[in-house]
């Protein structure tokens, strides 16, 4: 891994345009399966760097293949995934490259991700010659819970050439910054939507016993779903059940008839997955019927735990310690985020990876928040550790015999 130093070189020098370009994606921030700008500046850029691009996978998807020189047609090929979408937020920061468009904001990072990936595009495409294989760039629409990745696999990006491996980053501004996390197994958990509706009968708020009173049968329901996880789970479990709205009535001297609810489950294990939508289920039923109410539970776009293969792991960790401190490369608690770049590694086992982003000004918010920002110092950090997986893994792969160029 003697060219790891090299490319931490060239991606410090890349820092103007990577500040540039995450910048421009800030000031227009595009929704999911809505970045036509992102997309048509990232395809315009991998085009300039002589890749041969495809646009329109999985809707606003954009996809190139960098390969080194005289490659057989087995040779390995790694995918490195970048998500280019904004949250419906209105962003409440002061900088001078603020959102420009109202109620949208890149409030996850997402911009510097696409920065990143325009950086990493160009370091490989500078070093084709060191490939011992390909690499597919995926730039990828829709992750904020829209399955953007699945739209992608749908729509063929696994395909001509599949990658046997995925590799991707996430910047995290509650880290320090350029800490690298970096472990094999679970780093986040899968993340479900549910829905709740409570059908009961509405009535004058003055006779009560004239009614099925659906505000207080919901709120019953809420309550006894939070002892599912203290007492219908294993200790050693970890899940989340999190009612976000609660929707109910419409006057207040009028009993209603009818509540929805709304939430997310988080766990890491499908059987405990499971256990808790059967749970949910057998309690909204129960209650509904010892009041005399009915109930529709329906849930949804369940995202995979983002798990890290062993091998993955294993080859990420020199890559990063060879950039950073060795005492920056770190390992955490596995958290409750989702993350569909799952997807990919379900398909093509890798390493998906923290690298930390904290402004260190007390200022910003966390993610998802109307003040996150994050320090453009990592985009570099982020560059190099990418492009030198992508180098470390097909040289390794050339090494076990397979995939070495003609």
């Amino acid at each position: 891994m003697d060219y790891l130093p090299t490319l931490r070189q060239e991606a410090q020098a890349l820092m103007p345009d990577l500040a540039a370009w995450r910048r421009d994606f800030h000031m227009h921030p595009e929704l999911g399966f809505r970045e036509v700008r992102t997309a048509g500046i990232v395809a315009d850029h991998l085009r300039g760097l002589g890749l041969e691009v495809s646009s329109g996978v999985g809707r606003t998807g954009v996809v190139a293949v960098v390969e080194g020189e005289r490659l057989p047609a087995d040779a390995p090929t790694v995918l490195l995934r970048f998500d280019m979408d904004a949250l419906p937020i209105q962003e409440q920061t002061t900088h001078g490259f603020r959102s420009q468009t109202d109620g949208v904001m890149h409030a996850c990072g997402h911009d510097g991700h696409t920065a990143i990936g325009m950086g990493v595009a160009r370091l490989l495409a500078q070093h084709r010659g060191d490939l011992a294989g390909r690499v597919k760039l995926v730039f990828q629409p829709a992750e904020e819970g829209l399955g953007g990745a699945k739209a992608m696999i749908d729509d063929g990006v696994l395909d001509n050439p599949r990658p046997s491996a995925a590799f991707g980053l996430h910047l995290w501004s509650r880290l320090p910054l350029n800490q690298v996390v970096v472990q094999a197994g679970p780093l986040w958990a899968n993340a479900g939507l549910f829905d709740l509706e409570v059908h009961g009968q509405g009535g004058h708020g003055a006779v009560p016993q004239e009614t099925v009173d659906a505000t207080l049968i919901a709120g019953q329901i809420v309550v006894a779903w939070q002892s599912i996880v203290a007492r219908n789970l294993d200790p050693t479990q970890t899940a989340v059940l999190s009612v976000g709205t609660f929707h109910s009535g419409d006057a207040a001297n009028v009993i209603s008839g009818y509540a929805r609810l709304s939430g997310t489950i988080r766990t890491f294990d499908a059987a405990v997955e499971n256990r808790l939508k059967q749970r949910m289920q057998e309690i909204a039923d129960g209650i509904c019927q010892a009041f005399g109410a009915t109930c529709r539970l329906n849930f949804s776009t369940c995202i995979p735990a983002t798990v890290n293969s062993e091998a993955g792991a294993q080859l990420m960790r020199p890559v990063a310690t060879a950039l950073v401190e060795p005492q920056q490369v770190t390992q955490i608690t596995p958290m409750m985020v989702g993350e569909d770049m799952s997807e990919f590694l379900n398909r093509a086992p890798g390493c998906f990876i923290l690298v930390g982003a904290d402004p260190g000004d007390g200022t910003a918010g966390p993610h998802h928040s109307p003040t996150f920002d994050f320090d453009e110092r990592m985009l570099p950090t982020g560059v190099a550790l990418l492009a030198g997986a992508a180098l470390a893994y097909l040289e390794q792969q050339a090494q076990a015999g397979g995939g070495r160029p003609t």
